[in-house]
């Protein structure tokens, strides 16, 4: 477990970073957090799902699924996103009442526990409850295209996630193609924010995800990842690396669960690219690396 005196040098050390780079990255303001980008955040994955592809059916009830936040907390993770529907190439939706069963109580449990909580969702009937129970994020994937969802959280005071996916998740494996990857995510993430915008959501709140994985093959992948550092100009920047198939060769075919030192590795280096928030499996396993790669900058 990486302790708080931990958490604090490697905080102070990129404090050091930034200032020495020129750096100067935005606040973002999530509801009654105000997360002011002295160091990346790390987001740690918490699916209460029977079919996420890495850690699906683990935490069956919502005893287990906070438990399994507290823990994560206590090894150093900034913000608990919780999820109740897999997106997964090929996964089907679930209702809106099941949805709700599945997130609400752990929502309720690690609010209550102090937490900064984020919610992974594209429903706005969802997107209202948990605001309503003190989440202080929304991650959504369809970046707030259904209709209802961008005027669910535009009246509130949450951070938002604005997610790049090309179609839908049945689908958005099968060949996906495009002309210019870097342009057309860039072009689709900042259109949304500006729209965002316009209904009153203020620049603050907003972080951009390039959506490594969704909608995209292993070279749009690798091309996006090598222009993270474009990408972060603008707005505070999250990166969803962590056990996804991209490393699959490199760690040669090992099953998801096995592929988080490739994920830390990648993720110690997009620090360097200005990703601000890190969405992992592996909390603890991400510290070390992020202290490694610090430590050595300022050695």
């Amino acid at each position: 477990m990486t302790s708080i005196n931990e958490g604090e040098r490697i905080a102070s050390l990129s404090r050091r970073f930034l200032s020495a780079k020129g750096a100067s990255y935005q606040a973002w303001r999530c509801g009654r957090f105000l997360f002011e980008q002295q160091r990346p955040l790390i987001m740690s994955v918490i699916n209460v799902t029977p079919n996420s592809f890495s850690d699906g059916g683990l935490y069956k009830n919502a005893q287990s699924a906070i438990a399994y936040g507290v823990r994560m907390g206590e090894e150093g993770a900034d913000i608990l996103d919780i999820g109740g529907v897999s997106t997964r190439p090929g996964a089907l939706p679930v209702s809106t009442e099941e949805e709700k069963r599945r997130i609400l109580p752990v929502v309720k449990g690690l609010v209550a526990a102090g937490f900064a909580v984020s919610v992974d969702t594209t429903n706005p009937t969802i997107m209202r409850v948990v605001l309503d129970a003190g989440a202080v994020i929304i991650n959504d994937v369809y970046a707030y295209q259904a209709e209802g969802a961008a005027a669910a959280i535009a009246d509130s005071d949450c951070g938002i996630v604005i997610m790049h996916m090309k179609g839908k998740p049945q689908t958005m494996q099968d060949s996906p193609q495009y002309n210019n990857v870097f342009e057309e995510v860039t072009t689709f993430l900042h259109g949304r924010a500006e729209h965002l915008k316009t209904m009153g959501v203020a620049k603050e709140r907003i972080c951009l995800d390039p959506g490594i994985g969704f909608g995209k093959m292993i070279k749009h992948n690798w091309t996006l990842l090598n222009r993270f550092s474009e990408l972060s100009e603008c707005y505070p920047l999250l990166a969803g690396v962590s056990r996804k198939s991209l490393f699959a060769e490199i760690c040669k075919g090992a099953k998801p669960t096995q592929r988080d030192v490739a994920s830390a590795a990648a993720a110690a280096l997009l620090m360097w690219q200005g990703v601000r928030v890190l969405r992992v499996h592996n909390v603890q396993l991400t510290q070390e690396a992020l202290g490694v790669a610090l430590a050595m900058a300022h050695a």
